[in-house]
């Protein structure tokens, strides 16, 4: 690992997360969950916006209290009242963030805020010094920053350095970005900004054009050491980049990327499910890493040649994402060896080929139907 950076994974499946519309949570079901992501090895969990209800307050309250490796955060808009309920909220943990915000697009300072530049910087400015009367980890996010003038960006982020912010996050929150540009735009970012040495640059990026993950590990390439993220990549709109996506491309793909994490890798299935479960958000089954059919194989092409030498079409194992067992599904597509393999598995033998070849033919019928096999069907076929 030494001559590796860490890559800070912050959660935010118990916030934006919790955005996604029908995707409500308890505060049992988030305390639940952020046992889960403390025992992944998740770095940041940003357990709520504190100021947003009673019950957000109440959340990142008992959070705070229960987590003990993972740094706790809350989000805040850049406004006192808010950054003072995000630290209350926040008093009882070992360790916390306040995450403090403001929008810095054109189109965002026009007609959301309607503020001028030079008052974002100055709410900016305001913003973080308050956080850093209650702690001295304090990120600042710009606000739709893939939509940002690259010239106002570094102002308000240089601002921010100054007042105090140890973490300055850059979200594609429209999922606009393109992974090149976004890519781009952190190495501009990191290279114009004349404090950048002080604060570690993070992104966050939506999934509205299908691109949260490459705009991550995009900016992951250009110096970025924080990505946030989601567990299924569940959030705003169409979501987040996927914490299980973010952290196997770069464990996989070490000659890639010069990072590496603390993800107890083995923990994503189950915590995947587990949301799934606690939102009734289903995971699709074709999901990278976490969808069912992730690491299952009916193609008789693929069959054999992964029974031959998993290498041939796995580049990571099941097993290291926390799947069991056999991920072979025997349906029309499968082949002879695949179908071999398992009546091996399952103890079955046959006296002679030709029984073997009867077996088979009667499977392929079976199996044109269009459903796969389970164990138990397959042993009432053949025997």
């Amino acid at each position: 690992m030494s001559n590796r950076e860490k890559l800070v994974i912050f959660d935010t499946t118990l916030r934006d997360g919790e955005q996604s519309p029908g995707a409500t949570m308890s505060v049992t079901d988030k305390i639940e969950l952020a046992l889960l992501l403390e025992a992944l090895g998740v770095d940041v969990i940003e357990a709520g916006f504190a100021m947003a209800s009673p019950a957000d307050f109440d959340a990142v309250k008992k959070i705070a209290a229960q987590i003990k490796s993972s740094r706790v955060c809350s989000l805040s808009r850049a406004r006192v009242q808010d950054i003072e309920a995000a630290a209350q909220a926040l008093s009882a943990a070992e360790r916390f963030r306040i995450h403090t915000f403001i929008a810095t697009s054109d189109v965002h300072m026009k007609y959301k805020l309607k503020m001028s530049p030079d008052e974002v910087i100055a709410a900016t400015v305001k913003a973080v010094q308050c956080a850093r009367n209650f702690t001295d980890d304090v990120e600042f996010s710009c606000e739709d920053a893939g939509r940002s003038r690259s010239d106002f960006l570094v102002r308000v982020i240089e601002a921010a350095i100054d007042a105090g912010a140890t973490t300055i996050n850059l979200p594609d929150t429209v999922g606009y970005s393109m992974p090149h540009q976004f890519g781009q735009l952190i190495a501009e970012i990191r290279q114009r900004v004349i404090n950048a040495d002080k604060a570690i640059f993070s992104v966050h990026c939506h999934n509205d054009l299908g691109m949260a993950t490459a705009n991550s590990l995009a900016a992951i390439e250009q110096g970025a050491r924080q990505v946030e993220c989601t567990i299924n990549g569940l959030g705003e709109r169409a979501g987040n980049a996927a914490l299980e996506e973010v952290v196997m491309a770069v464990n996989t793909r070490k000659d890639v990327f010069p990072v590496y994490t603390d993800i107890k890798t083995e923990h994503l299935v189950h915590l995947s499910q587990k949301v799934s479960e606690i939102t009734q958000f289903a995971v699709q089954p074709n999901k990278a890493i976490v969808g069912r059919n992730a690491f299952a194989h009916e193609a008789g092409i693929h069959q054999d040649g992964v029974i031959k030498h998993r290498e041939t079409y796995e580049i990571m194992r099941a097993e290291d994402v926390g799947w069991n067992g056999e991920q072979m599904v025997l349906g029309k597509h499968s082949g002879r060896h695949a179908f071999r393999s398992r009546l091996d598995q399952l103890g079955i033998a046959f006296a002679s080929d030709e029984e073997l070849n009867c077996a088979f033919n009667r499977f392929k019928e079976r199996a044109d139907s269009g459903a796969g096999l389970s164990d138990n069907e397959l042993k009432q076929l053949v025997l």
